[in-house]
């Protein structure tokens, strides 16, 4: 049993991060992955440095930095105003504070880190065309069961198979995720078309009644990220669908022009309705568990949710080559850790798309007044619980830990 793979269901970032993570500790897994190729759709995410440490102890923080466009501050303006109502520093003293700096990246570049650190590895096997539909166990192994008819066995099955996860149907059974009635537009174009008094090396956050603008620097400055969302009770999810320019600029007529003129910029536009689940204190079956988007699929509002599945890659990584044989007992341990930091950050991720992001009349002027009176000190410190985390604290040897925090 000991040479049996660990399944991964699922080729994301999350799903690569814990086949790389365990062949880093000698646990040989496979991959299944139930597109025809493997690769991200979407466009920028953002890295804060709780992504870098565990970057680090994957072994592929020289490969992510080195594709990383790394942001001189974080800035929210009033998209009704056209004023800037905070900015948060991300120099020297946040990196020093944090150990660890705040980035941004394309999607795409950084799974092709996670991609090509896997396809390098003898341990790991990537497979296509494999969506694992189900699975079964008897107590000393687990077998999923593919679409195709296919059936793999391994000591442990590992669900970062997405928002709709057919593991997650299993384990949990919850149905459907909820939709939140939030329509996000995305859209990159070419550093020169964007306007020239906007490319600012910051993730910018235009924050308006229902509605708000995302944009940021990506690919050495090539391109420009835009992500423009509208609270418009869209009733059912809807992922990557094609929409005209027209339909983008129906929920910002509101916002001032100097915001308004990013959208017009806007090419090839793209739509999702945002869902997410509320938190469940079990994702685990026996030798089964859930990872990522599987397990805690969050709003954006955090910019959290690759950065959770990439800890949630190091924890059980750690832990399942601290005790190799324990399958059972490391997974509830894995779950243990990482419900309760993962929940927070769901219901978090919640609120401040309420509070912050789409507030109007007195609720937005209350939040001008707080937000503009805090010092870089004092977000340093509203921030502490998460970026200062490795997602690893107490999970495993101290020897395991050091590793983790290197920097």
């Amino acid at each position: 049993m000991s040479q049996d793979p660990v399944i991964i269901a699922g080729g994301g970032i999350g799903g690569l991060a814990t086949a790389i993570g365990l062949a880093c500790k000698g646990i040989a897994s496979v991959v299944l992955e139930k597109a025809a190729q493997l690769g991200e759709i979407g466009a920028g995410i953002q890295l804060g440095p709780n992504a870098f440490h565990a970057f680090d102890y994957l072994g592929v923080g020289d490969a992510a930095r080195a594709m990383a466009v790394y942001i001189d501050n974080l800035r929210l303006m009033d998209a009704l105003t056209g004023q800037e109502i905070t900015r948060i520093p991300l120099d020297e003293a946040f990196r020093a504070r944090f150990r660890n700096p705040y980035a941004v990246v394309h999607r795409g570049d950084l799974h092709g880190v996670f991609l090509k650190a896997c396809a390098d590895h003898p341990l790991v096997e990537l497979r296509t065309s494999s969506e694992v539909s189900g699975y079964e166990q008897d107590g000393a192994r687990v077998t999923a069961f593919i679409a195709n008819g296919e059936a793999v066995t391994g000591r442990a099955l590992i669900g970062a198979d997405g928002l709709w996860s057919n593991i997650r149907k299993q384990v949990v059974g919850d149905g459907a995720p909820r939709v939140s009635g939030h329509t996000t537009y995305r859209s990159v174009i070419p550093t020169e078309q964007m306007p020239e008094d906007l490319r600012w090396n910051a993730a910018t956050l235009w924050a308006g009644p229902k509605c708000h603008i995302v944009h940021y620097p990506l690919h050495g400055w090539k391109l420009f990220n835009l992500v423009v969302t509208y609270h418009n009770d869209a009733p059912e999810p809807v992922a990557g669908k094609p929409v005209s320019h027209d339909e983008v600029r129906k929920g910002f007529e509101h916002v001032a022009p100097i915001a308004r003129q990013i959208i017009d910029k806007g090419q090839d536009w793209k739509l999702w309705v945002l869902c997410d689940r509320d938190p469940v204190m079990n994702w685990v079956d026996g030798r089964v568990a859930l990872l990522g988007d599987a397990a805690h699929p969050m709003l954006q509002y955090f910019a959290q949710g690759a950065c959770m599945a990439m800890e949630d890659a190091v924890c059980l990584s750690a832990e399942l080559g601290v005790s190799p044989e324990n399958v059972e007992q490391v997974l509830q341990s894995y779950q243990e850790r990482r419900r309760l930091r993962t929940a927070r950050v769901q219901l978090q991720s919640r609120e401040i798309g309420q509070h912050v992001y789409h507030p109007a009349g007195a609720h937005a002027a209350l939040r001008n007044e707080v937000m503009s009176a805090r010092s870089p000190d004092q977000w340093y410190d509203q921030v502490e619980w998460l970026y200062g985390s490795t997602g690893l604290e107490g999970a495993v040897s101290s020897e395991t830990r050091a590793r983790a925090s290197v920097v």
